[in-house]
Order: C-alpha cells, then sequence, then structure tokens
C-alpha cells in the first residue's frame, strides 16, 4: 500500500467515497496517532454488516464482527510505551496505518484560553524553534455543531515541529511537552475546543434534560430558534450598513466599528449538548489517560448553576467514555477586568469558587492562575505556567511523582480571641510572593461588611485580624475579579480563592 492511503481512504469516506464494503475508519484512528499504554486501547470503524475485522499493531492482534448497522469495535491488550510501527485494519479490503506510537493520550478541551495557539503565546518566536518534538503529537478537532451525537469527526494527527506547532493549542502543547519531559514517553493530545462556548454546549443533552435546573439552557435555545428569521433579517441588514462604513478608513484614528454577529437559531451551534455532539461524542471510543480543560468565562454570568453543571459534565463524560473516574484537570479562572478599592463580591470570584468547590470530585485536579492573568486581556498569554500547573497535578496524583502540586487550599477556620485562623492543605512553607505583608484578605463580623485585614503566617496557619472589626464571623481571600493576593507556598504556586461564609450575593460587601 502506498504511503498515506489509509489517510486517502478515510478522507474520501468522509465524502462518500468508497463502497459500504469497505473497511473504514474514524478521523482519529489515523497516521501518526498515538494510543493509550496499559491499558486496553480501543479500535472501531465501520464494514459490512458481519463483516470479519482484523487489527494488528506491535505484535498484537484482535478481531471484531461488525453489527447489523455496520459498526465495530475492539480492543488492543498489552501495550506498553515505546511501541511504534505500522498498524494493519483488514476486512474485505486493508488499511494501513502508519507511525503509530504507544504512550500517553490526553483530551485537551473547553473555549478560547485552551483554543489559544502557541503562536499567540509568550515568547512564541523562541518557543516555536525550540518545538521539535516528534513523540508529541497533536490531533485537532475540527468545530462542528450537531443535533445528535456524531460518529465521527475531521482532523488528523500531527507530529510536533517548528512547522506544524505554531497552529497547536498552547496549553495542550505546554501540558504535553512537560509531561514528555518528565515521563520520558511519547504524549499525545487530541484537542477540542472553541471559544466562547458554555459547558451545557459539552455536555451530553439527555444528561442536562433529566435536570430541572438546566431547563434554562432548553428554554434560551427554543426562543432563539423561533427568533431566528427576525434576527436574520436585522442581521443582514446591519452586516450590509458595517460593509457600507467601512469602506473607507475610519478619520482621526478611530477604530473602525465593529462586525455585527450573527444571530443564534438558525443551526445546531448554541443547542444543548451541541459541541458535546460534533466534537466529543467522535471521540469517545479512544482510550484516554484524561482530560484537561480550559474554561469558565461563558459561564462567569450564572456561577452558582456552574457548582452543578460542571461537575455533572464530568460525570457525564466519564460515563460516556467508560474510563471510570478518569483524571480530569482544570484551570481556575485568571484574574481580569477589574481590580476595586474596597472588597466587594463578583460572578468571576464565584465562579472560581464553583470551581474550587468541584475538587469535591473525585480524581480532579485544580490549576490556580490567579496571579498569571491579565487585567486587560482575557486571553493572558502566559501559557506556559498554565501547561506546567496541569502537567504538576498529573505528575503528582496520575503518575505519582513525589512533588508539590498544588498551592494552599484553604480547609479550616475558627475565631478564637477577636481574630480568624485559617488552616491549609499544600501550605508548606507559605510566604508572600513578593517578601511583603499579606495581601488579599478581607474580614467580616455579624454586619456582614467586609473590610480589608492583617494577615500573619504562623505555620501551616494564616491568622487574619482587623481593628475595625472586633467579632469576626467570615474572611475571603483573593475575592475580587482581579485581586491583589500574594499568597504562596514554597515552591511558588498560589493559593486559590476562597471565603469561609455562604452568603448569597449582593448580601455581603
Amino acid at each position: 500500500m502506498k504511503p498515506h492511503l489509509a489517510t486517502l481512504i478515510l478522507a474520501t469516506s468522509i465524502l462518500g467515497g468508497p463502497a459500504l464494503a469497505d473497511v473504514k475508519l474514524p478521523a482519529v484512528i489515523s497516521d501518526n496517532m498515538i494510543l493509550q499504554q496499559e491499558t486496553p486501547a480501543g479500535v472501531w470503524g465501520w464494514a459490512d454488516p458481519g463483516e470479519k475485522v482484523t487489527v494488528k499493531f506491535a505484535g498484537k492482534s484482535a478481531e471484531a464482527t461488525a453489527d447489523e448497522k455496520g459498526k465495530w469495535g475492539l480492543k488492543l491488550q498489552g501495550l506498553t510505551a515505546g511501541q511504534s510501527g505500522e498498524m494493519t485494519v483488514a476486512g474485505k479490503n486493508t488499511l494501513a496505518i502508519k507511525n503509530v506510537l504507544v504512550g500517553e493520550v490526553w483530551v485537551a478541551s473547553g473555549q478560547s484560553n485552551m483554543e489559544f495557539t502557541l503562536s499567540g503565546a509568550k515568547d512564541h518566536d523562541a518557543e516555536i524553534k525550540a518545538a521539535d518534538f516528534p513523540q508529541i503529537r497533536m490531533f485537532t478537532v475540527q468545530k462542528s455543531a450537531k443535533t445528535e451525537p456524531a460518529d465521527d469527526c475531521v482532523g488528523k494527527w500531527e507530529i510536533c515541529t517548528p512547522q506544524t506547532s505554531p497552529h497547536f493549542s498552547a496549553v495542550g502543547y505546554f501540558f504535553a511537552r512537560r509531561l514528555y519531559q518528565t515521563l520520558k514517553e511519547p504524549i499525545g493530545i487530541i484537542h477540542t475546543s472553541w471559544g466562547g462556548t458554555p459547558a451545557e454546549f459539552w455536555t451530553p443533552k439527555p444528561i442536562l434534560a433529566r435536570d430541572p435546573a438546566f431547563k434554562p439552557a432548553f428554554d434560551s435555545w427554543e426562543k432563539a430558534v423561533a427568533n431566528y428569521p427576525q434576527a436574520k433579517e436585522k442581521y443582514e441588514k446591519d452586516l450590509a450598513e458595517w460593509k457600507e462604513a467601512t469602506k473607507t478608513p475610519p478619520a482621526d484614528g478611530k477604530p473602525a466599528p465593529k462586525a455585527p454577529r450573527p444571530p443564534r437559531g438558525g443551526d445546531a451551534f448554541g443547542s444543548p449538548g451541541c459541541l458535546y455532539n460534533g466534537m466529543v461524542a467522535p471521540l469517545v471510543h479512544y482510550t484516554i489517560r484524561g482530560t484537561i480543560w480550559y474554561q469558565g468565562e461563558a459561564n462567569a454570568g450564572a456561577p452558582d448553576l456552574y457548582k452543578k453543571l460542571f461537575p455533572t459534565m464530568i460525570r457525564s463524560w466519564r460515563k460516556e467514555w467508560q474510563i471510570e473516574d478518569f483524571p480530569f484537570l482544570y484551570v481556575q479562572l485568571a484574574n481580569f477586568m477589574q481590580r476595586h478599592a474596597e472588597p466587594t463580591d463578583t460572578n468571576w470570584a464565584r465562579l472560581r469558587e464553583a470551581q474550587l468547590e468541584t475538587l469535591d470530585v473525585p480524581h480532579t485536579g485544580m490549576a490556580v492562575t490567579i496571579d498569571i492573568g491579565d487585567s486587560k486581556n482575557i486571553h493572558p498569554t502566559d501559557k506556559q505556567d498554565v501547561g506546567l500547573r496541569l502537567a504538576l497535578w498529573a505528575e503528582a496524583t496520575v503518575y505519582y511523582r513525589d512533588e508539590e502540586f498544588s498551592g494552599p487550599l484553604a480547609s479550616g477556620f475558627q475565631i478564637e480571641d477577636g481574630r480568624a485562623r485559617l488552616t491549609f492543605r499544600n501550605g508548606e512553607g507559605m510566604k508572600s510572593a513578593d517578601g511583603g505583608k499579606l495581601k488579599g484578605f478581607a474580614l467580616a463580623g455579624e454586619d456582614r461588611k467586609f473590610v480589608w485585614a492583617d494577615a500573619e503566617i504562623q505555620g501551616d496557619h494564616v491568622v487574619v485580624s482587623s481593628p475595625e472589626v472586633q467579632k469576626p464571623v467570615a474572611v475571603r481571600y483573593g475575592w475580587d475579579d482581579d485581586p491583589e493576593c500574594n499568597l504562596i507556598n514554597n515552591t511558588g504556586l498560589p493559593a486559590s480563592p476562597f471565603r469561609t461564609d455562604e452568603w448569597p450575593f449582593g448580601v455581603a460587601k
């Protein structure tokens, strides 16, 4: 078989080329792929009903028979890191998948900060030049919204080189690079993300439909569909006016007007579960080690609902993959927007709290980024530290490396002698990041009015006090959109923002 013929067959299958009798494979089973080691690795595809299919790779062989719908699937047993070569898939025809490796496979998903490419990251020129890692591969799923779960997606595995890496997910790449340097094993990243999208797009529709709490997502979509004809007419009018207005550059250096956004409701995009259907469902038979996730900005308007939605999404993915409790590592929202002069309450602070509480879901991990955001840019360019902090969680909790993986996490709270005493997990060697006084702590009494407070480190405790609060009842730390906070541990990892109260939004200021 000529090189890359399997890829050509796959492309024609998507376009409706070969006859039904041909064995066909999904896009993710293709040249340059990485298979998950030390666990049965899934391989699947389509053939004639009743057709026998045999898969061979690295001295292993497995067989399956296509069902009445022509679908077949099997598992390759006993794969170990470093195995490589050609995989053959044989039925009435034979496909050859070239340059296959065995190692660790992770899914990278979320919204724009996961989609953000290496070409835009900090020090991108040097990073791209150095991105020469033949054993790191990335499969990027083409954006696709569907009303029902899709069998396949569009994408290809790419070997990490200075030529291919510029359009890689930056967080996915830096996560993979760190794991590769630590484990010395091939790392595969399946990147599937879409900027500006909420978690309900990524959660299976039937799961959402079972819970009345998620009914607003369905109501919103039904309204968008009903209003689409009128919204489309207005959009086309606004678009024509915008095109006319931008024919000549604006005078006096003024910014050009922004193009109008097309309305939702004319296709699947925006419906509950649409991105799960189009960009996750086609992957769930692919054996993975775990997932990294960077999302939450699009759900910041409803942080209390996210406390339920996010764990629901995680559990649904695990159920669909049929890999019980696979590791799910995610990024807490970075600092962004306004820094308030006085203690306040914000949706972004509460969304971070929802992410913090999701650590109660087994086998989850959270990279805190409250110190590496950008007040003026929702897309901070320091993706190196984001990838590193996710990788530290993986190394310690998945690969059992003896290393610190998290900054301080508040774990206890008590009042003594007019002061609040806080205890922390992962707080060994706590200190301020800048060597000065601790910042970002606020204290409130029974009047629920927060004021900035003094904070002193005492071993693995932080003692918080204020002459303005004689009888404290609650403490908050880093509780703002763009907080000034500086508590770290001895490895330099930052503490997560938190609060000890459970007061409703707007009750405390």
